[in-house]
Formats: structure tokens, sequence, C-alpha cells
């Protein structure tokens, strides 16, 4: 084996994360503590969030938002681990864990969730049916305007009808007469 001018065998490049002699699949990229991202940030691997992301982060293996990350955007992954802090949907295939401390802003889909005491969580959380339902393959495409240009279509939470908004209090007629 010679230092230079040969490329390390493919089964000798693994992923900590991933099987033993599976090949690094997009490796791991870090936003370090400190560090501001203005847009959207994608990978075949693995994002850790030392810092701060103002946008979406799209990475097909993992995404972890360290306990002084943070995310002002969605984010969409297999596995998502949050330590830090979310604004924004989390859209995980596989599993989501929020940590103590940890806080979330922003609706969650996914197979699996674990959510520790002490967390943080302000959003509705899709799970099972829900879930696969909301998947990308069976979103409806957004519809072009007239520019051509597409929008997403976005659509809020249906209330059940039978349960009311408001009631007014009446109060009791006396009975004087």
């Amino acid at each position: 084996m010679g230092m230079f001018g040969k490329k390390a065998p493919a089964a000798e490049r693994t992923s900590s994360a991933g099987a033993k002699g599976a090949p690094l699949a997009g490796g791991l990229s870090i936003v370090g503590a400190g560090m501001l991202v203005r847009g959207d940030l994608e990978s075949n691997g693995v994002v850790k969030v030392e810092g701060t992301v103002d946008g979406h982060v799209r990475a097909r293996h993992q995404v972890l938002v360290a306990k002084e990350g943070a995310v002002h955007g969605d984010i969409e992954t297999t596995e998502a681990v949050v330590g830090g802090t979310v604004s924004g949907a989390i859209r995980a295939d596989e599993r989501v864990e929020v940590q103590a401390g940890a806080s979330v802003e922003g609706d969650i889909t996914t197979k699996r969730i674990s959510v520790a005491e002490g967390a943080s969580l302000n959003g509705l959380i899709r799970m099972g049916a829900a879930a696969e339902a909301t998947t990308p393959e069976k979103t409806p495409e957004p519809a072009a305007d007239a520019r051509g240009s597409s929008r997403p279509q976005t659509v809020g939470p249906s209330r059940p009808s039978s349960v009311p908004v408001a009631r007014i209090a009446m109060p009791p007629r006396s009975s004087s007469t």
C-alpha cells in the first residue's frame, strides 16, 4: 500500500453512524459553534448544527442539532436529534428525538418519536398513517401561477365540526314575578 497516489478501497471509507463496512455516503457536515449560515443546507450524509442556520436543512441520513445549535427553518431527513432549538417543521422518515432542554416550535411528522422530560414542543405531531399520508411522494404538486412559477400549497389543520370554537355564557334569568 502506497501512501500517495492510491485511493483507499471503498470498504475502508466507512461512516461511524453506518454499518460496518458500508461505504461513506455523504459524510459529516458541521455548522460550527458561533457560525451563522443564511440559506438552505443539503447533504447526502449527516448534518450537525452547533451554530445557527437560517434556512431549511435536508440530510439523507441524519440531522443533529446540538445543545447550543439553532435551526430557523424546516428539517427533512431520515432521523433528527434535537438538543437545541428548532423553529420550523421537522419531517423525519424514521425517528425524531427531542432531548431535555431542547425546544421545537413547529410540526413533527415521523414514524417514531422520543420527547425527554424538560423538552419544549409546540406543534402538531403526525405519526403512523397520518405521517405516511404526508410524505412527499403522496403530496400533490404545487400549482403554477400566471407567471409559471410554482408555490407550495399550505393546508392548515382541520377542526372537527362537532367541536365548538367558543360558547357565549348567558347569565341565569331571574325568577321575579
